[in-house]
């Protein structure tokens, strides 16, 4: 007479109900995924082979196995939690030189400036080199916040990047207007221009200057106007304000609409010496094109339509958003934004093989493979990242409860076995 079968029903159950327990305890736990276990049935074997109906011995764990399916997305508030949407595991550093892998996107920075976990491990991807990736770099913990390098947006002068469209402006001109009664023209004098407006620009440096322009009617053609320049430079400059002289003439056709061969004028590139900047020496000298494409001359109020230039100073680093490809782009308070870094993922051939460790945590064994690291959404393998969110338990309540109760009665049918092979076993010592 033998209790063995239900003895390993009985662990077995237990083993499965430890599981369930388990991933209940966790049905409110960040990125973890739910445990699954699996038996196999166990048969003693003589070495000769005999027995050809062989009782079974029971059955046993083999394995308990966690479930990779995606879990549900839920939106936050901080725009350093991450959820992942897919395949693919962060990488997170250790600080003993291994690397552990986590679908936990619970981030915030340190007072060093990583982005880490709530243990204080770093999160790994590549960082940004004068705001470019360089694609195919081993990961590295992503600092924002880097002492050794400039936190600062670097400024871009007026006209400074190839192609550049300097200071463009749509104006309408009034026809009706009369000839400036003094002839010579003069910044200082109203009487000298019909009209005048102004905008900003920005020197090497990033330092505001203002550049006003000053229209007056061509007394020789009744279609055209001369435009005059000058700048005003701020407080702490050598020059306070320079006249820069005729810049070109605009003129229309009898329909109002501008001449396209006179829309760009002063030969497209107006240059402003570094001395006339007030700042010789320290900054590079300006030169952009002025472009009037578009304005018009018509029997209505002088009026500036648009005046846009392409310059901006400087700024500093005043937040990060996260895209999907894991790319981090840091805004900064003059209005731009720049790639201070890319969040890099890890896959693998075999997630199930992975050893969890705790904390959200796994590590790679041979059953799992090697991490395969690339960006996120580089491939079906990886998943996409999305900012201000993250990637909830993937234990299914319902179903787990419904399991539950299934092990409670095949723990209550296992002890019934054992009862009734005591109630045998006590029948059989009772014999006369």
């Amino acid at each position: 007479m033998s209790f063995q079968q239900g003895l390993a029903g009985l662990n077995a159950s237990s083993r499965a109900l430890d599981t369930i327990g388990n991933n209940i305890a966790n049905s409110g736990t960040i990125g973890y995924k739910t445990g699954s276990t699996q038996f196999a049935d166990v048969f003693a074997a003589s070495l000769s082979g005999a027995g050809s109906a062989p009782v079974g011995l029971g059955t046993k764990v083999s394995a308990v196995v966690q479930q990779f399916t995606q879990g549900s997305i839920g939106v936050t508030n901080n725009p350093l939690d991450l959820a992942l949407n897919g395949g693919g595991f962060f990488q997170m550093d250790d600080g003993n030189g291994s690397t552990l892998f986590s679908r936990n996107g619970q981030f915030q920075l340190d007072q060093a400036g990583y982005i880490v976990n709530g243990n204080g491990m770093q999160l790994k991807g590549i960082m940004a080199t004068n705001g470019v990736i360089p694609q195919g770099s081993p990961p590295e913990p992503l600092r924002l916040f880097d002492p050794t390098k400039s936190l600062a947006g670097a400024p871009l002068q007026t006209g400074g990047t190839a192609g550049s469209k300097g200071i463009e402006a749509n104006v309408n001109f009034d026809a009706r207007m009369a000839v400036p009664v003094t002839p010579v023209f003069s910044s200082a004098d109203p009487s000298s221009y019909n009209q005048s407006t102004a905008t900003t620009i920005y020197d090497s440096l990033g330092n505001q200057h203002t550049y006003s322009m000053y229209f007056v009617k061509n007394s020789l053609a009744p279609n055209s106007w001369h435009v005059y320049a000058s700048v005003a430079n701020p407080a702490g400059a050598s020059v306070a304000s320079t006249d820069l002289g005729l810049l070109g003439t605009l003129a229309f056709d009898t329909a109002g609409n501008i001449t396209p061969g006179s829309a760009i004028i002063a030969a497209g590139a107006p240059s402003i010496t570094a001395a006339q900047l007030g700042y010789a020496g320290a900054v590079s000298s300006l030169s952009f094109p002025v472009t009037f494409t578009g304005s018009t001359q018509y029997g209505s109020g002088f009026s500036v339509n648009a005046l846009l230039q392409d310059g901006y100073g400087s700024g500093t680093l005043a937040g990060f958003n996260v895209g999907e490809d894991g790319t981090i782009l840091g805004r900064y308070t003059n209005g731009q934004s720049s790639p201070v870094g890319q969040i890099t993922l890890a896959a693998f051939r075999n997630p199930q093989g992975l050893r969890p460790l705790g904390d959200n945590m796994w590590d790679v064994t041979p059953a799992s493979g090697t991490a395969i690291v690339d960006k996120p959404g580089a491939s079906g393998q990886y998943g996409v990242l999305q900012s201000a969110a993250l990637e909830e338990s993937n234990v299914d309540l319902t179903a787990e409860l419904v399991t539950m109760i299934t092990m409670q009665r095949s723990y209550q049918a296992n002890a019934q076995t054992i009862k009734t092979q005591d109630s045998i076993l006590q029948t059989l010592v009772n014999l006369r």
